[in-house]
């Protein structure tokens, strides 16, 4: 079984999404309930698999200042994830350990790996929304015969990436993601293999990318993830000449 880890921060207005709302037509306030629906379709996803889910919160003192509340992220996210599942007795939390992204992940790919003996680790975040329950049963299958499985997505990061042994964990999380990582696993002599490319959902490109992908699934009648689908049609997302805007815009005649 393969643990999954949702690195995660409580959905915060100003705190996660800001890139989105700088950007498109979303609030501060959208932009973050962007990503809760995000991080309800992860949950859903793994927790539909074979895979063991295990949310990786912040401290409160970790967060800055402006975006702390009387609410610790490990309550607010529990709160979120019980909510969604109905319930939280199948699902692990830990706090994140490490000052960067590379760091925390990787001190808890190799904590899982080196002192639980996990057969395999996965790290994933709430901005990768088509992730589902078969990419994860997916990736877990080939990480029974490859120590490392990528996930391609936007701008050459990784929106999953699993390994049966550690790597060098220090930067390679950085963009470059999916080719850093790829040469730190064969630096160990370690074999990789990749996942179909998805869009990460955490700037104006790849909500772009995203909502026609998303609105055509929708048509052709294909699963989607239900949380995000549901705020792209509650806020009317669609891409017109290469533009996202909302309620279709001032001359939409819509098709939904």
């Amino acid at each position: 079984m393969t643990v999954v880890v949702l690195l995660a921060n409580p959905p915060r207005e100003g705190l996660v999404g800001t890139a989105i709302a700088e950007s498109t037509p979303l609030s501060a306030a959208e932009a973050a309930d962007l990503y809760e629906a995000q991080f309800r379709d992860a949950v859903l996803a793994v927790d539909r698999s074979g895979g063991e889910l295990l949310v990786n919160y912040p401290d409160e003192e970790d967060l800055p200042a402006e975006h702390r509340t009387e609410t610790s992220p490990e309550a607010e996210l529990r709160t979120l994830v019980a909510d969604t599942l109905g319930g939280t007795e199948e699902v692990r939390f830990e706090r994140q350990v490490g000052s960067s992204f590379g760091a925390r992940a990787g001190n808890t790919v190799t904590h899982l790996l080196r002192e639980e003996n996990a057969d395999s680790v996965a790290v994933v975040t709430p901005t990768a929304p088509l992730l589902s329950r078969t990419s994860v049963d997916s990736a877990a299958m080939k990480l029974r015969t490859t120590e490392v499985v990528l996930g391609p997505s936007t701008n050459g990061r990784a929106y999953y990436a699993g390994f049966t042994d550690p790597v060098a964990f220090e930067d390679a999380f950085q963009p470059p993601a999916v080719e850093t990582l790829t040469d730190r696993a064969l630096d160990a002599d370690h074999d990789v293999a990749f996942l179909p490319a998805q869009p990460a959902v955490d700037s104006a490109a790849g909500l772009r990318s995203f909502v026609p992908t998303l609105r055509a699934r929708v048509h052709a009648e294909q699963a989607v993830p239900p949380e995000t689908a549901t705020f792209v049609h509650e806020h009317g997302l669609r891409v017109r000449d290469g533009t996202l805007v909302a309620d279709g815009g001032p001359n939409d005649e819509s098709d939904d």
